[in-house]
């Protein structure tokens, strides 16, 4: 690692096949704590390039442990995380209503690195038991439309450095790579990053792959629609910039989408608007970041046809009711 450093230090960028490298040794658990942070920290001081993305997602891509769902056809909704904000789980509240709305989901998420509560810690604090069984995964997609995927059973090299990055508590590469390396391999993605020059980065790399994706960032900083200013939206076709009004009928103060203080008090926020009781800033944000979920799969003429099946999902139950079937298949 002494090297690599060394070689990093004199503004000198790796390739591809060398960044691969890297993350396998780091997951083979080559490198200790120190070096792993002090190679972290490099990409805190400038900016990751496209090959040293390439690289990092091949290595977590090709040891991960692999699933398959045949061919169902599902979907992924996730933020990069690392936007500062601490906001309630939006991501993980819309896979519940997009599955409700009869979209098979295959949500990819860890804990919370830099917010006070991350996919994992939610799911865990509402019962949700992590595994890596194929047929038990599988069966949960079928009955409750929904399944869970925690980044680190199935990549090594994110449990590796799980410890480092909640001590460094501030946005790494990871963050980066989390979105890019769900092993279920979604068909739809819909997902948000924390800025413009992510946005881009991702649009070169997931336009090879040959799936449909939707890449959002509110232009104030959020790596989700958050309704508080605009949104920017790409996807395979091209990009745009759409209101607060279109994609949410309102806007909404900051202050409507704060997440709380502890993992607990997320989990109460996440159930309270799941069973239909949040407020209507809460549900505007769920609603717009599901419905955009759920028009990027092609199957609505229009968005506000797919915004009427969000609602539906939610006020119907139907969300809540995907969420009670996944905990009762909890063994």
């Amino acid at each position: 690692m002494k090297k690599i450093l060394n070689y990093l230090f004199e503004h000198k960028t790796l390739s591809a096949a060398q960044a691969k490298e890297v993350l396998v040794n780091i997951s083979k658990g080559i490198y200790n704590d120190v070096e792993i942070t002090a190679f972290i920290t490099v990409y805190l001081m400038r900016s990751i390039t496209i090959p040293e993305l390439e690289g990092f997602r091949a290595a977590l891509l090709e040891l991960c442990v692999p699933v398959d769902f045949g061919d169902i056809e599902t979907i992924d909704i996730v933020g990069t995380g690392g936007d500062g904000k601490n906001t309630f789980n939006i991501s993980t509240l819309s896979c519940f209503i997009v599955a409700g709305a009869g979209q098979k989901v295959a949500k990819h998420g860890n804990y919370g690195a830099t917010s006070i509560s991350g996919s994992s810690n939610l799911m865990e604090n509402l019962g949700y038991q992590f595994k890596t069984d194929n047929a038990q995964l599988l069966k949960e997609l079928e009955i409750a439309g929904i399944c869970f995927l925690h980044a680190p059973l199935f990549h090594p090299a994110l449990k590796a450095v799980g410890g480092i990055r909640k001590n460094l508590g501030i946005r790494t590469f990871f963050n980066m790579l989390g979105p890019m390396v769900n092993p279920a391999k979604p068909r739809y993605q819909l997902v948000g990053v924390y800025n413009l020059e992510m946005a881009r980065i991702y649009n070169y790399l997931l336009q090879p792959a040959g799936n449909k994706f939707t890449i959002i960032h509110s232009l104030d900083g959020y790596d989700e629609i958050s309704l508080t200013g605009d949104t920017k939206i790409i996807t395979n076709e091209g990009e745009k910039i759409m209101s607060a009004i279109e994609l949410g009928k309102r806007m909404v103060s900051p202050a409507d989408i704060f997440g709380g203080h502890t993992p607990e008090e997320a989990s109460k926020i996440f159930t309270r608007i799941l069973s239909g009781s949040g407020t209507w800033a809460q549900n505007a944000v769920v609603l717009a970041n599901a419905a955009l979920a759920l028009f990027s799969t092609g199957k609505y003429i229009s968005y506000d046809q797919s915004y009427q099946a969000a609602v539906e999902s939610l006020e119907s139950g139907r969300a809540k009711g995907c969420l009670d079937k996944l905990i009762s298949l909890q063994v």
